[in-house]
């Protein structure tokens, strides 16, 4: 009984129109989590709400969740399953945030309330924000231009209004800097008109970029504008206030990183660029620029799905797909092969054993189901088998592919689905899960394949010879290089470096060697990047590398066990002490994986290099 009177306390519950005008009306900040009567309040974030109001102790916080089917002033927020939170500061919208994203609710939850506060104290003006989500049917009845959404919706700018396309680009999404990034574009009273996820093919870049193909560094841009998905916005200023153009290109700051931080420092590129053009964000460069960026990301409507187009103006995604454990262990292969017949790209793999604890968190949203305790025993059985597929339109193809999720439904009505034809024996789960929609699949990606920071080094050996082109595959494979130095190790450096084969009789040869000429020093970032790399890198012997893995970097360049060409982390734990050794900083990214794998059963590729890493390979120098 008093769990749940506290609970009622912390969130008040509106659900009607009138409800909500009190809840609007209560002064101070109210967060409100916004819902659907046939999925309910978020629940994951209830003890972290509760844990704020107690660590605050503000009697000017407060916060409260709106059943959207019966409050007429959310009727846009209907038939929508993604978790939302509206801010409110005296009855206006302030920010918005989708997703259960804990620390960021976190952040906005004390951020808002500060500045609630200065308003309160002193008098200030709030910073008002419009929700892309209710201010679509605004500008359609001022009679707006509609433009398709890629097949999900439909945008609508106002022939007279004044916009901008905007681009937060994959090296900032891959970080996990969206949110604030977009958080920050709101502070500063953009409105955002629409909103979208796309990953460019390398020729949707070129297109894009065609302006500075006779550019130095044009590939290097084509490269990372390709290497995962982006964040397309169309902003514009309320009332014409200002020109978007202008004031977009203004907040972001000069394209060159190092000159954003001398003349813009509080900008955008100064803020989250780490070099060019890694950048962070793009802009349009004048307003004919903007009309035909905001026809390339949002086709003409008359472009209907179905009807024939060029490939590449379809829209490039990645799903999830997981192969849960009976069917990993029995017929994995055929279904790789189904997967990879129907144009699949195979962008990541990994297999993972889950605790029930990790089953539980993945597939939270299902725990009040009535087959979640068949569905954790199924999860946690053996290796579960996770995939990143890409292709076009994938989320809908792998759904399509898959079939009805409840099993008898899938062998009555589709037979020839992959879950009815790969099903298990007495097992009543489906052996095979795909993400339902864009936005599920970018966190469910994360949750598996979490971004990463490893250590890579080019060696002496390698650095004359061979720097562009390991530098040009390390672009090519989709990593983000985070930091580079040219450096002539100091014996110090070196031993401490190798510290774990210091009584190994090859030590002092391996110190010498490091020390011999200038190593290139590197900070790699991707998803799943330590395990990346290393497959990238192939094992330490050169011979077995030509031999297993012919594509592999030290098939094709190492000279011998000693001369190898290329160094990596062999662990998560390694390569944060690894930076930490050669550039005096820790690892820029929050190590997250832990929480998601079970470190004894990594993807397959390790299991192959599990002989070549610093710890159990006392033959080899890495």
């Amino acid at each position: 009984m008093t769990a749940k009177r506290k609970e009622t306390i912390l969130q008040v519950s509106a659900t009607n129109q009138e409800q909500w005008e009190e809840v609007l009306a209560t002064k101070g900040l109210t967060v409100v989590d916004v819902y659907q009567h046939w999925c309910g309040p978020c629940r994951a974030v209830i003890s972290l709400l509760r844990k704020i109001n107690n660590e605050l102790g503000d009697d000017l916080l407060h916060f409260a969740t709106a059943e959207a089917d019966g409050i007429d002033a959310l009727r846009k927020y209907r038939g929508k399953c993604e978790p939302t939170f509206l801010f409110y500061g005296g009855g206006q919208l302030v920010g918005v945030l989708r997703g259960a994203d804990a620390p960021l609710l976190q952040r906005m939850i004390v951020d808002q309330l500060a500045k609630e506060k200065l308003v309160l104290e002193h008098g200030g003006q709030r910073k008002v924000v419009v929700d892309n989500e209710l201010a679509l049917d605004e500008i359609v009845e001022q009679g707006g231009h509609q433009l398709s959404e890629g097949g999900d919706g439909i945008i609508a700018v106002p022939a007279s209004k004044s916009y901008t396309v905007a681009v937060i680009k994959p090296d900032a999404v891959a970080r996990g800097e969206a949110d604030e990034i977009i958080t920050k574009i709101q502070d500063a009273g953009f409105e955002i008109l629409a909103r979208g996820e796309r990953t460019l093919t390398e020729a949707q870049a070129r297109e894009f970029y065609q302006r500075k193909a006779t550019e130095d560094g044009f590939e290097d841009l084509v490269q990372s504008m390709s290497s995962g998905p982006s964040h397309i916005l169309v902003l514009s200023k309320p009332d014409n206030s200002s020109d978007a153009v202008e004031a977009w290109l203004r907040f972001i700051g000069p394209a060159d990183v190092d000159e954003a931080r001398r003349r813009k420092p509080e900008s955008l590129r100064a803020q989250y660029g780490t070099r060019t053009p890694f950048n962070a964000v793009h802009g349009s460069e004048d307003a004919n620029q903007a009309g035909r960026e905001l026809a390339f990301f949002f086709p003409d409507p008359r472009s209907v799905p179905g009807t024939a187009r060029d490939a590449e103006e379809e829209r490039v995604e990645r799903t999830l797909a997981l192969i849960r454990p009976l069917a990993a262990r029995e017929d994995r292969e055929e279904i790789l092969t189904h997967i990879k017949k129907s144009g699949f790209q195979l962008s990541l793999q990994r297999e993972v054993t889950l605790t029930e604890e990790q089953a539980r968190e993945f597939y939270k949203h299902r725990v009040e189901d009535d087959d979640f305790p068949a569905l954790l025993q199924s999860m946690t059985r053996g290796p579960v088998l996770a995939l990143v597929l890409t292709r076009e339109d994938a989320v809908r193809h792998w759904k399509n592919m898959l079939g009805p999720s409840d099993l008898r439904r899938a062998k009555e009505e589709d037979p020839e689905c992959l879950r009815a034809r790969f099903s298990a024996e007495g097992d009543p789960v489906n052996q095979l899960h795909g993400s339902q929609s864009p936005e599920e699949a970018s966190g469910e990606i994360s949750f598996f394949f979490p971004v990463q920071q490893t250590l890579a080094v080019i060696k002496p050996d390698a650095v004359d010879q061979h720097k562009d082109k390991i530098l040009q595959e390390i672009r090519d494979r989709g990593f983000s290089i985070r930091r580079l130095e040219e450096k002539l190790l100091s014996r110090e450096t070196a031993e401490g470096f190798y510290k774990e084969h210091r009584k190994q009789p090859f030590f002092s040869q391996l110190v010498e060697f490091m020390c011999s000429g200038p190593s290139v020093v590197m900070i790699l970032e991707k998803e799943n990047a330590v395990e990346e790399w290393r497959a990238t890198m192939g094992p330490t012997d050169p011979d077995r590398a030509k031999a297993e893995f012919p594509d592999s970097l030290r098939a094709r360049l190492a000279l011998d066990v000693l001369r190898n060409s290329v160094h990596g982390s062999s662990s998560r734990k390694r390569a944060q002490e690894e930076i930490q050794s050669i550039f005096g900083e820790p690892t820029g990214i929050t190590e997250t994986s832990d929480e998601h794998s079970n470190e004894a059963t990594l993807d397959e590729q390790k299991q192959q290099y599990e002989g070549d890493t610093h710890e159990s390979n006392p033959h080899s120098p890495a």
